[in-house]
């Protein structure tokens, strides 16, 4: 039987971080994904914050140019335009990007099996023993440690009896090359509660790329036919008529706030697979690679010591503390449903005060999780090599 000191299940942002960080620290990994190439069913527009551009070494040719603007629409379509003085947001280049990661991984020695999927796994004198299903069959391969990145609905985490995500809004986006920019690369949001209940529409445009999606709580809309109808309304304000459709995504995005029990002694969770997105905005890609960059460090730390105590800093009640009015404003969106309560509150948005928060929400310098100021509790015995 083969051996590995931590398995990943799910080649995604979150999986792919951990993995190379595990295998520069010296352990055996397998990384597992039911795809068979990662450039296929993408999830996410791929939006990276400044913050994470400036924290982590993402290569530039897998990132497009960046965007210093954004425009808020009510649902009457009356605008408020922010600007920030910084280089904000770049959109990734995802298949190009999960590519150069995984290349990356490889190269530190990660094991990599696509059109895998992760079917079980029972324990046996100390060690973890995972059911597989692959390409050639299923298979049991021994682990010292199971990490689950297999997405909002992870079947990891329920067999690790960790916590599990129960309240997500539904996205779907259409990319498209090829399309005239008007103006500076640009992030329109509109808030409309008939386009997308609980969330927003968006057109994410930086010249090279165009991103044109809706978002919402699934018992509320049809994601497809509201896609439809927002772009068809979009015509005084990108033009589509000579551009490329490359491709359709979408999927579950965690908004119930980052779960409570991350972590046991046979493995943890990261990723949207812990709800590592940001409650009020959604945005999983900078929380994605912090929690996973922690997560590298608990495992390592975890492994060469076997102190179960070292697990305490892996704690989803430290990482809520901090964003409990980002949880109850999430509630106050999912409840407004009338577009003239909303038109009001665009309106009150307007105002100095509130049009300050506005542009702390889309260009404050905070992280979530802020791991190494804020929620590393107790040092850990090595530095991690990144």
């Amino acid at each position: 039987m083969k051996h590995f000191d931590v398995i990943i299940v799910g080649a995604g942002l979150a999986g792919l971080q951990c993995a190379r960080l595990l295998a520069r620290n010296g352990l055996g990994v397998l990384l597992v994904d039911r795809k068979p190439t990662l450039d296929q069913s993408i999830h996410t527009t791929g939006i990276f914050v400044r913050r994470t551009l400036q924290d982590f070494d993402l290569p530039d040719e897998c990132l497009g140019p960046p965007v210093r603007h954004v425009t808020l629409y009510s649902p009457a379509r009356r605008t408020l335009e922010l600007t920030s003085p910084h280089d904000e947001f770049r959109i990734g280049r995802m298949p190009q990007l999960y590519q150069r990661m995984l290349e990356n991984c490889m190269r530190h020695g990660v094991t990599w099996m696509p059109a895998t999927r992760y079917a079980s796994h029972d324990t046996a004198k100390g060690k973890l023993i995972v059911q597989l299903d692959g390409k050639t069959g299923a298979q049991s391969i021994s682990t010292r440690y199971l990490v689950g990145a297999d997405g909002a609905n992870s079947r990891v985490a329920r067999d690790l009896r960790l916590d599990t995500n129960s309240e997500w809004i539904v996205g779907v986006e259409d990319v498209f090359h090829d399309v005239p920019l008007q103006g500076p690369p640009r992030l329109h949001c509109f808030v409309d509660p008939k386009l997308a209940p609980g969330y927003l529409a968006w057109v994410a445009h930086d010249g090279h790329e165009a991103h044109i999606g809706v978002g919402g709580y699934p018992s509320m809309f049809d994601p497809t036919a509201a896609l439809d109808t927002f772009r068809a309304s979009l015509h005084d304000l990108i033009d589509l008529r000579e551009s490329k459709h490359v491709e359709r995504r979408g999927g579950r995005i965690p908004v119930g706030g980052i779960l409570r029990r991350l972590c046991n002694q046979h493995g943890l969770l990261i990723g949207d697979a812990a709800g590592a997105v940001s409650p009020l905005t959604a945005g999983g890609l900078d929380p994605c690679m912090r929690l996973s960059t922690l997560a590298a460090r608990i495992i390592v730390e975890f492994l060469r010591t076997g102190d179960p105590n070292v697990l305490d800093v892996y704690s989803g009640n430290l990482f809520r503390a901090r964003f409990t009015s980002r949880l109850w404003m999430r509630h106050l969106i999912a409840t407004i449903r009338e577009p003239a309560l909303l038109e009001l509150a665009c309106a009150t948005v307007r105002l100095p005060l509130f049009k300050w928060f506005a542009r702390q929400v889309f260009f404050g310098h905070g992280s979530f999780p802020d791991v190494e100021t804020r929620l590393v509790a107790q040092p850990l015995a090595r530095p991690l090599e990144c």
